[in-house]
């Protein structure tokens, strides 16, 4: 096998621990000789053995003179973990392979320079395009230091969210729904808002078999403090991992109520009568949260497309009519101008039982 097939092994072993590595980056490792497969792993969850360490301790002292592929350039810091640099030196590694350079301020070069330092041969930007799509959250969490935000909705092919009179279950179809719930198991956070929450009393877990092991925070962006303590998303999931994120001009009594309540209260400027939806972001990168599921309204994922915050969207469509002109669709706001409108890249669409997933990046554009 060609060092293409060996750093594709690396991405593809990389992807097992998508949705338990944040704020951590997904890593796959392949230690190999020529042709030879000696020993490979993956970064698991936060806190635990990077992929390099993990694929050199099962190659043992059969890595002296071998080459290691790696899908994200080795770091050489300390942090939870030990810097995999040093392990890949004591190893013996003769060669390193990665596919793209660390955004990380800590490592960025560093890495890639201590292992040239130390007479090793390193090779960068093997799939970088891969590598890159595949740790889209991780990057943009560091280039812009705030989530990742993946805006998803649910609607029928002429783009409703919900029928004329609010009702909006079901729309899509069990295999759907089922995807829906990988996107949620892959994400730090599911933001939502305070009309979602009246109208249609979601609980936002994840709901999968076998029970998914980490449970994203379950946000809802409520300038006035209404989230009410009979809220499904109370009775379902860690009350704990509950944040309401409140403007600046909420009644104080309100928000004490629900502290009284344990319900955690997040604190946010507001932006014209509204929570700030980028403040909001800022808030959550500071507790570590990298990836973001938007599943609101056409009020706050207007407020978010408005901001410049969505990053990616995911689309569920359902072969169904339902009309109305005051249906509510997937983004409200001030709305754009023909030749503003929000550009989508990396365009896929697949089908899922009777519905479609489109799912695509935003562009940003050559001076974004």
């Amino acid at each position: 096998m060609d060092d293409i097939g060996w750093m594709a092994r690396a991405l593809t072993l990389a992807t097992q621990g998508r949705g338990l590595t944040s704020p951590n980056p997904m890593v796959g490792a392949v230690v190999a000789r020529g042709d030879v497969l000696i020993a490979e792993g993956f970064h698991e969850r936060a806190g635990g053995p990077h992929a390099e360490a993990v694929a050199l301790t099962h190659a043992g002292a059969r890595a002296r003179g071998a080459t290691l592929y790696v899908n994200l350039e080795p770091c050489n810091h300390s942090g939870r973990t030990p810097p995999c640099v040093g392990a890949i030196i004591r190893a013996g590694i003769r060669r390193v392979v990665s596919a793209t350079r660390d955004p990380n301020p800590r490592v960025t070069g560093g890495g890639t320079a201590a292992l040239i330092a130390a007479g090793i041969e390193v090779t960068t930007g093997l799939l970088e395009r891969e590598a890159r799509d595949l740790n889209r959250v991780f990057f943009t969490a560091i280039d812009r230091q705030r989530p990742h935000v993946t805006m998803k909705w649910a609607m029928t092919l002429d783009g409703k969210i919900a029928a004329f009179d609010r009702t909006a279950r079901w729309i899509t179809g069990p295999p759907a729904r089922l995807e829906a719930h990988r996107l949620r198991s892959q994400s730090d956070a599911i933001v939502t808002g305070i009309g979602t929450v009246l109208a249609d009393d979601p609980s936002l877990t994840v709901r999968l078999e076998p029970p998914w092991p980490r449970e994203p925070y379950r946000v809802v962006v409520d300038s006035r403090a209404r989230f009410p303590l009979t809220a499904a998303m109370r009775r379902t999931g860690t009350p704990g991992r509950i944040l309401v994120a409140v403007g600046e001009d909420a009644p104080a009594s309100r928000v004490a109520a629900l502290e009284s309540a344990g319900v955690t209260v997040l604190p946010c400027k507001s932006r014209e009568g509204q929570v700030d939806v980028a403040d909001v972001c800022g808030r959550l990168y500071g507790l570590d949260v990298t990836a973001v599921l938007l599943e609101a309204g056409g009020g706050v994922g207007g407020a978010f497309l408005d901001a410049g915050l969505v990053d990616r969207v995911a689309a569920f469509i359902a072969p169904m009519l339902l009309g109305g002109a005051g249906a509510p669709v997937p983004t409200g706001g001030a709305g754009l101008g023909l030749g503003d409108a929000v550009r989508l890249t990396d365009v896929t669409a697949r089908p899922l039982g009777d519905d479609w997933l489109i799912e695509a990046n935003v562009s940003r554009g050559a001076n974004a």
